[in-house]
């Protein structure tokens, strides 16, 4: 094979690696490096700064500055495409004909572009876009942000129509790979699990005392799930809850300080949180949407102990097998109180590892990308 260069389209700039699609971004980009892939990274800032980390991992980075602002959002396409656009990108992309991997719905603004109409463009997807905003807006009580994720869903449905124009797709769950491949009959829809910062097992079997909710605190669905939690799931247990994640809003941090039982970590370090995980009796997840690959998911079930989650958490991967699934407050609290008195034992441990490499191996999906992007014959025109 010739060298293997491969343009990536990056939403954001995927360092540090510490939240949901950023980590798939970053994880895919060390994999394809350690697999002899030239990777010819671009991406938008706007909240991080340029990362000399990628360096070492990237055989060229272009920076671009998000064009963010109120220009960016009157009009019918989607902010949080629009706001990505760069006359420049545009010009980097054409200096070759390396194959293009679009991260995410959100760098898609030049993937209908007639001037790369004969490229291989591969869209990766994190989530069904407009149905995630949608989510969002159910779970928003802020009225004017509700009105904005509303109109962002109906500008994102209109916009996945220019999806047609990938060369193939891969996507994060089972269940959304469903979806496009109706969507899009005419397109090669492939299931691709997410990459993460796990490549082996990290369990440490026994018991503790505390079970553990964690995630981005200033999202929405996230503060929706904690007040679940706290406001119907949790309470008379009993059970000591750490919260932990980045930004809690100041309702949250209200909220959490009437609790004598819950201690919230707000903005741990990476170090801090990969300890909580490891630490806790129970990671206790909860999602009121059931798109994507929730990547917290994945983490706990390789380094945590005992994973409570409610069936949307698992809906379209095959992880339902290796957590404790309830769906009611009552089935909650129920199975919270049995596993923090149930030790996790080694073969707890062993069966969990053979189940998750078997579909989670950073290695083996890095073979499959390759594969797909360099010979694979659908992945050419």
């Amino acid at each position: 094979m010739n060298e293997m260069h491969l343009h990536i389209v990056s939403f954001t700039v995927p360092y540090p690696p510490n939240y949901g699609g950023v980590i798939d971004v970053f994880f895919k980009i060390r994999a394809l490096h350690a697999a002899g892939v030239k990777i010819h990274l671009h991406c938008f800032t706007y909240d991080r700064k340029p990362a000399p980390e990628l360096e070492e991992l990237c055989h060229e980075i272009q920076y671009y500055v998000r064009q963010t602002g109120l220009i960016s959002a009157l009009t019918w396409k989607p902010y949080i495409v629009y706001s990505r656009r760069s006359p420049r990108l545009l010009k980097n992309l054409l200096k070759d004909d390396y194959p293009i991997l679009f991260e995410g719905l959100h760098s898609c603004y030049y993937l209908s572009h007639e001037k790369l109409r004969n490229r291989v463009k591969i869209y990766r997807e994190s989530n069904i876009e407009h149905q995630y905003y949608y989510h969002l807006s159910k779970a928003e009580k802020n009225i004017l942000k509700k009105l904005y994720y509303i109109l962002s869903s109906l500008k994102l449905r209109t916009f996945q129509s220019t999806l047609s124009h990938a060369s193939m797709m891969l996507t994060v769950s089972k269940e959304d790979n469903e979806y496009l491949s109706g969507r899009f009959p005419s397109v090669d829809v492939r299931y691709l699990p997410s990459f993460h910062n796990n490549d082996e097992i990290n369990i440490l079997p026994g018991i503790s005392d505390y079970a553990l909710y964690q995630g981005n605190l200033s999202v929405p669905e996230n503060v929706k799930a904690v007040e679940y939690l706290v406001k119907e799931v949790l309470p008379g247990s009993g059970v000591r809850l750490v919260i932990a994640g980045l930004d809690p809003r100041p309702g949250m941090v209200k909220l959490l300080s009437r609790y004598a039982d819950i201690t919230l970590v707000p903005n741990p370090t990476d170090l801090q949180m990969a300890d909580l995980i490891r630490n806790a009796q129970v990671n206790i997840m909860v999602t009121f949407q059931p798109t994507g690959l929730k990547l917290k998911l994945l983490y706990s079930l390789f380094s945590g102990r005992h994973c409570l989650v409610n069936p949307e958490m698992v809906a379209g991967t095959e992880l339902g097998s290796l957590c404790e699934i309830a769906e009611t407050p009552r089935q909650f609290k129920q199975k919270i109180l049995e596993l923090m008195k149930e030790p996790f034992s080694e073969q707890a441990v062993l069966f969990r590892t053979e189940r998750l490499l078997r579909f989670h191996s950073n290695r083996q999906n890095c073979k499959t990308l390759v594969d797909l992007l360099y010979l694979h014959p659908h992945a050419r025109r």
